[in-house]
């Protein structure tokens, strides 16, 4: 994928710092200090897509940044500083998940189905399947493909991180997302046969410039909890979350689907998703979370936090999309939202 395009003073410099050279500039540094503190980093671009572009070079890389960019001391600290920044973002948002609607006392999974049970966030899957028209349906994908197209890589990073039932459950999940050893059977692959229906560029990364900040986010805190050994609960727990509340919004995307008259290239992603993720539910809350606290039980906090940034930014990202629809506008980042952002 190429290398996204700045957003702001941060990742101006940054970028140019990847590009020119292996040395992270000073200023550079500074700009992170001022980045960092941002009012609204949840949906602050020039936070957003750096942090995306440093999460990146342990995924692909790219084709214009030296591969040992990886590793370096100073590109890891100036990442820091933005992920503290968005780490206390996303407590702000989801601990009044975990202390409010998770049940006391209960076990991890009960807790997992009460916070799903309390979601009533706006339905963008009651919207695609009812509403959506081609041009709709053609955002929704170029919105969704920052993650569709490497889909489960975030939580693999997990797997080396858990042991007994909960590594046995998770690479079950896993196993089924990387299509069974089958590579046009991987859910990366079937989201790529989908966006071809709508004549859409599947390439990795291709649409990251046209993505609104509270989109990247939704990656980014996979990224985040993946890439950091201490948050493998909240990536157990975001992982869950995401099996748990899949199987019916995917139904209605692929009812949406086929009222357009898509065909089966169009609809196999989410028919994919009805059926394994019924299965993967209770694998997921009973034997991969469930398993993982009754061994590490000082992680039970940090699986329900997971759980709860997954629903917040999703339902976040979800709603930034409807708001636009409903004012007769793009969902897409745009020239004029860059624009605006200058001035």
């Amino acid at each position: 994928m190429p290398l996204p395009k700045p957003r702001g003073p941060l990742s101006g410099a940054l970028f140019a710092d990847l590009t020119s050279g292996t040395t992270l500039a000073p200023a550079t540094l500074a700009l992170a200090d001022q980045a960092a503190r941002t009012p609204v980093p949840l949906a602050d671009d020039d936070l957003q897509i750096s942090l995306h572009t440093c999460y990146e070079l342990h995924y692909r890389g790219f084709p214009e940044v030296d591969e040992r960019w990886e590793w370096d001391p100073d590109l890891l600290r100036l990442r820091a500083v933005l992920e503290d920044r968005f780490e206390a973002a996303m407590h702000e948002a989801a601990d009044p998940w975990v202390d409010d609607v998770a049940p006391a006392g209960e076990t991890v999974d009960r807790q997992l189905a009460a916070m799903v049970a309390a979601d009533a966030g706006p339905s963008l899957s009651s919207f695609m399947a009812k509403q959506a028209d081609e041009a709709q349906w053609a955002e929704f994908l170029t919105l969704r493909s920052v993650y569709h197209l490497k889909e489960a890589d975030p939580h693999t990073w997990a797997i080396p991180r858990v042991t007994g039932r909960a590594k046995a459950a998770l690479v079950e999940i896993q196993a089924d997302e990387y299509g069974g050893g089958s590579a046009v059977r991987m859910h990366s692959a079937l989201f790529a046969r989908l966006m071809r229906t709508f004549d859409l560029d599947d390439a990795h990364g291709v649409f990251v410039d046209v993505c609104p900040a509270e989109q990247l986010a939704t990656l980014n805190a996979m990224s985040f909890f993946g890439l950091h050994r201490r948050h493998r609960g909240a990536t157990l727990g975001h992982l869950a979350l995401l099996e748990m509340t899949s199987t019916e919004p995917s139904r209605r995307y692929a009812a949406g689907l086929r009222r357009l008259a898509k065909g089966e290239d169009a609809t196999l992603f989410y028919d994919e998703h009805v059926e394994a993720d019924a299965v993967h539910e209770q694998v997921a809350s009973v034997d991969m979370c469930g398993s993982l606290v009754r061994d590490e039980p000082q992680v039970h906090r940090d699986v329900l936090f997971g759980a709860a940034v997954a629903l917040e930014l999703e339902t976040r990202a979800g709603t930034r999309v409807l708001q636009e629809w409903t004012a007769g506008r793009s969902a897409l980042r745009t020239v004029e939202d860059e624009r605006a952002r200058v001035a």
